[in-house]
């Protein structure tokens, strides 16, 4: 294996592929060179001198500007190199990545649903309108489990903290989420149960979910039955029956939704587990499927590519614009939009904002992007959507699911085990991840630093992907990880 890997011919740097001790030497395209300190695996390694003040490149691309005259053979991390992003900042020059790749003609097993969207799972979810009853329904949830066990693929109950007490904007994020997970494909059947007296009413929030089968839909207030667990496993047996007959049948990849999500990344997320959902989101909508990426922060100093690479100016203008409301938030707080990467992302070996953001873009591919969606809403369009949702882990992925996701790419070099309510696939960015956390990850794309070519890589996970929709379980999925978390922006009374 080589000790080194560039992903483009015009870098300044390289990523260390095992931890480099002061005076081993690597091989460069101008020769050997030695190596002048340690270098941890996953961090960056100087292939060419850079003086202090000039851009350093990676993926083709600058991440940052040398604050010190950098070597060939020196370590590059945030000791020598500093963000150049600011509040103005909407492009960096660089070349061009803009092209389409080959589409795919695989199906997979999926749920028709009466408005021609496709589930990869038929479960009953059940959603409550506050916190006081997130307890409830859990116990519905439960309650019902021993009843109905193995007459549909689950009955999930989605608690969280929130709809009371909350404001204007902040309670109508509440509600739009709510809504768009209550009008989700996967959920074969929906129970909705309120308290009586909060803000966010059911009568108001049964309004945003719009047009539904009455079939697959109940809810009630708890203040206003005599055994809210029993009105509610009551409920779910209702929803059983109406889904007795359900069936998957085979689906092509047109009516398949791929969320992307990165999470806990590191220096080689970047090379390996986000271009390969790049190239598996790009698989999805040459079929003429829908790919859905989010975390705005964690594209902050990358939105050029994504802007550059839009179906239509109006829908450049929409990405700029969504990039600029989003670093208004932060400093409406007195927060630099440059705060991250995270401590885990810097012990990774990623040094800046621009460098995590030009790697986590990789997950979105070739496809132009089609639309641009706010937090809360669902995605319409085929193809590629820009969805609004901050970089946490549970927060974005909960809104990828409301947006229509129906399975989750979740790359992430450090592991995590969280799970959402759609099946979510972890790709472990390097082997050593995936061997010693084998319970989390689902796709090792280590690989593709070993010999495995990255087309191979595609194929492999997208048999994968297909498999998880037509039923396999996802770790996540067999630990029984499954949450959501409520973007919480507002003021609370």
């Amino acid at each position: 294996m080589n000790d080194i890997f560039q992903v483009d011919g015009a870098d300044d740097v390289a990523t260390a592929l095992r931890d480099l001790a002061a005076g081993d030497t690597v091989m460069l395209a101008d020769g050997p060179v030695a190596i002048a300190a340690d270098i941890p695996r996953g961090h960056k390694v100087a292939v060419r001198a850079v003086p202090a003040g000039a851009a350093v490149h990676k993926y083709g691309w600058p991440f940052g500007v040398a604050t010190r005259d950098i070597a060939p053979g020196d370590h590059v991390h945030i000791h020598n190199v500093g963000t150049q992003l600011g509040m103005d900042a909407t492009s960096l020059k660089g070349r061009s990545h803009a092209e389409e790749r080959g589409s795919h003609d695989g199906t997979f097993l999926g749920y028709r649903r009466q408005d021609g969207r496709v589930g990869t799972r038929n479960e009953v979810w059940i959603l409550c309108t506050v916190g006081c009853v997130a307890n409830t329904a859990r116990r519905i949830a439960e309650a019902a489990t021993r009843r109905f066990m193995g007459q549909v693929d689950g009955v999930f109950a989605f608690p969280h903290p929130f709809g009371c007490s909350q404001l204007g904007d902040d309670l109508d994020g509440t509600r739009r989420i709510l809504a768009s997970l209550a009008a989700h494909p996967n959920a074969g059947g929906v129970l909705i149960v309120g308290l009586g007296c909060e803000s966010n009413q059911l009568d108001r929030l049964l309004a945003e979910v719009g047009a539904a089968d009455p079939a697959r839909m109940r809810s009630f207030a708890a203040q206003m039955v005599d055994d809210e667990v029993e009105a509610g496993a009551e409920a779910v047996g209702e929803l059983v029956a109406a889904m007795a007959a359900d069936r998957r049948t085979p689906c092509p990849l047109s009516d398949l939704v791929v969320g992307l999500k990165c999470g806990g990344s590191d220096g080689f997320s970047g090379i390996t587990a986000n271009p390969l959902v790049g190239h598996v989101a790009d698989a999805v909508t040459g079929a003429g499927g829908t790919a859905i990426l989010t975390e705005i922060p964690e594209i902050f100093g990358a939105e050029h590519l994504l802007m550059a690479n839009a179906r239509t100016p109006e829908i450049a203008g929409r990405i700029g614009t969504l990039v600029a409301r989003f670093k208004a938030y932060f400093a409406a707080n007195g927060e630099p939009v440059s705060e991250n990467p995270s401590p885990g992302n810097i012990a990774g070996g990623i040094t800046t904002l621009e460098e995590k953001s030009l790697g986590a873009v990789q997950k979105a591919g070739h496809a132009p992007v089609a639309d641009v969606i706010d937090y809360g809403q669902r995605a319409a369009r085929k193809g590629l959507t820009l969805l609004e949702a901050p970089g946490n882990d549970a927060v974005s992925s909960t809104a990828l699911a409301a947006a229509g996701a129906t399975v989750i790419l979740f790359t992430t070099g450090r592991g995590t085990p969280l799970g959402f309510p759609v099946p979510t696939l972890k790709l472990a960015s390097n082997s050593t991840l995936a061997d010693q956390k084998k319970r989390w990850i689902d796709f090792n794309a280590g690989g593709v630093l070993e010999g495995e070519t990255m087309d191979q890589a595609r194929e492999r996970l997208l048999a994968l992907v297909i498999a998880t929709a037509s039923g396999e379980a996802t770790r996540s999925e067999q630990n029984g990880e499954r949450e959501i978390a409520i973007w919480k922006r507002g003021v609370t009374l």
